[in-house]
C-alpha cells in the first residue's frame, strides 16, 4: 500500500490504479461480519434484495412470505456492534401486501421515492415509498418470476417482466400499461436483464435452455440467441442448436461495463458471453451448484481488477474471478440455500439472503498492524497472537 501511495504522490500511477488496487484487496478479503446484524423480519426465505444507487444507504428485500422490507444500512449508533434496522415494512397486516411470494424487488434507478416488486400473485406493483401504497399495479395471467428496469435508460421507462407465459412483457411506467411483447421463448421466462451499456438492449432466459438478446426498438424478433457451442455443428444436434445451457437458465447479469453477460443454469454451469457478438468466451468456472426451480439473483463486483462474480451456491456464496473462472473463495454462514446477493460498490461489501430467513453482511477484513515495524520486537502478526488481557496471569508472590 505504501508503494501505491508513493507512486500516486510522485505521479507515476494515476488515481484509478490505487483505487482499483484497494477495492480489489477489500473484495478479496470478505468475511462474515459478526458485529453487524440485519434485523430479521421475514418469516420465510429472502428471495431478492436491492441497494439503491442514490445514497447507497437503503436496502430493499422481498420474501417468500409476501413481505417487503426497507432497511437502513448506516450505523447511526456509532457503536462497533450494531443492527441494520427495518425503516418500514409492507407486512401481512397491510391491505396492499402481496398475497404470495415476492420474487423480485428493485429500486427506481433515479429516485428512492419509488420501488417495484413482482410476485407469484400474478402482479407487479410500483410503490410510493412515502406512503407504502401502490401507485400502479400491473396484472398478468401467470406467476411473475422476475422483472427489471434499465439502470441507465433516459429515452424510455420500460419494465421487462418474465412470467409463466413464454412471451416477455414490456410495461411502460409512464403510461401505466403493457405496450409490447417479445416472442421467441418456448417456456417460462425465469430471468430478464437490461444492458448496463445500451439502454435498448435486453437479455432474457427461460426454461427452454435459451438466452435471447433483444433490441426493443426492433419489431423483427431477437437480435440473436446464445449458443454454448458457438455454432459448432459437430457438437450439437438439431434439437439443441442455440441453447445456452443444457438445463433451465435461471440467472442473468451484465458486467458493470456492459461488455459481458453472465448466465447460470440448472446444468450446474455458469457461462460468460460477449454481449456484442453473443460468443461464448469458454471460461470454465467448474461446477456451480444450481438446484433452484426459480430465478437466481447473483451479482458482479465493481471497480476491482479482476472483477469478481458472487453466485449463490447451495448454502454458500461462491466467489469467482470473472475472466479466468478461478474459484477465489466460498462464503459460508447461511443455514440453508442462498437465493440472492447484492454487492455494495462504495465499501466493497456484500449482502446475501437465503431460505433461512436471514440477510447476512460480508465485509472486508481490516489489516492487522505490523508490530515488528513499530520496534516492539514481536514477530510479524504479533498483534494477532498477543494474549488477551482477560487471560493474562495476574498472580504474584511476596518473594517478588
Amino acid at each position: 500500500m505504501l508503494s501505491f501511495l508513493t507512486a500516486r504522490q510522485t505521479g507515476v500511477h494515476d488515481p484509478d490504479r490505487l483505487r482499483r488496487a484497494e477495492s480489489t484487496r477489500r473484495a478479496l478479503s470478505l468475511e462474515l461480519n459478526h458485529d453487524r446484524d440485519v434485523e430479521r423480519i421475514h418469516g420465510n426465505g429472502v428471495n431478492s434484495i436491492d441497494i439503491e444507487v442514490i445514497e447507497r444507504r437503503y436496502m430493499l428485500s422481498g420474501g417468500s412470505d409476501g413481505v417487503i422490507v426497507i432497511y437502513d444500512l448506516e450505523n447511526t449508533s456509532k457503536k462497533s456492534h450494531y443492527t441494520c434496522k427495518a425503516v418500514c415494512t409492507v407486512g401481512r397486516s397491510s391491505h396492499y401486501v402481496h398475497k404470495f411470494s415476492v420474487e423480485t424487488v428493485q429500486w427506481y434507478p433515479y429516485d428512492t421515492g419509488m420501488f417495484l416488486s413482482s410476485s407469484f400473485d400474478k402482479t407487479m406493483k410500483v410503490w410510493d415509498t412515502e406512503t407504502l401504497k401502490p401507485a400502479e399495479v400491473f396484472q398478468f395471467e401467470g406467476n411473475v418470476y422476475c422483472h427489471h428496469m434499465s439502470p441507465i435508460a433516459r429515452k424510455h421507462s420500460l419494465i421487462a417482466v418474465g412470467t409463466t407465459d413464454p412471451k416477455v412483457q414490456l410495461c411502460d411506467l409512464k403510461s401505466g400499461s403493457r405496450i409490447h411483447v417479445l416472442q421467441g421463448h418456448r417456456g417460462e421466462v425465469l430471468s430478464v436483464r437490461w444492458s448496463t451499456r445500451y439502454e435498448h438492449i435486453l437479455a432474457t432466459a427461460g426454461t427452454d435452455s435459451r438466452v435471447r438478446v433483444w433490441d426493443v426498438r426492433r419489431a423483427s424478433g431477437s437480435l440473436f440467441s446464445l449458443d454454448q457451442h458457438n455454432g459448432d455443428e459437430s457438437r450439437t444436434s438439431s434439437e439443441t442448436v442455440n441453447t445456452a445451457h443444457d438445463g433451465r437458465v435461471n440467472g442473468l447479469c451484465f458486467s458493470h461495463d456492459g461488455l459481458y453477460l453472465i448466465s447460470t443454469g440448472t446444468d450446474n454451469r455458469m457461462r460468460l458471453w460477449n454481449s456484442a457478438t453473443g460468443q461464448n468466451t469458454l471460461v470454465n468456472y467448474g461446477k456451480v451448484t444450481n438446484e433452484s426451480r426459480k430465478g437466481v439473483k447473483f451479482t458482479v463486483s465493481r471497480g476491482c481488477g479482476p472483477e469478481l462474480v458472487f453466485v449463490p451456491c447451495g448454502s454458500s456464496v461462491a466467489v469467482y474471478s470473472l475472466h479466468t473462472g478461478e474459484l477465489v473463495t466460498m462464503l459460508r454462514g447461511h443455514y440453508n440455500n442462498v437465493d440472492c446477493c447484492e454487492f455494495h460498490p462504495d465499501y466493497q461489501e456484500l449482502y446475501s439472503g437465503g431460505k433461512d430467513c436471514n440477510i447476512l453482511a460480508w465485509v472486508p477484513v481490516l489489516r492487522q498492524p505490523d508490530i515488528e515495524d513499530e520496534g516492539v520486537g514481536c514477530t510479524r502478526g504479533g498483534a494477532r497472537d498477543a494474549v488477551n488481557p482477560a487471560f493474562e496471569d495476574a498472580w504474584s508472590s511476596d518473594e517478588d
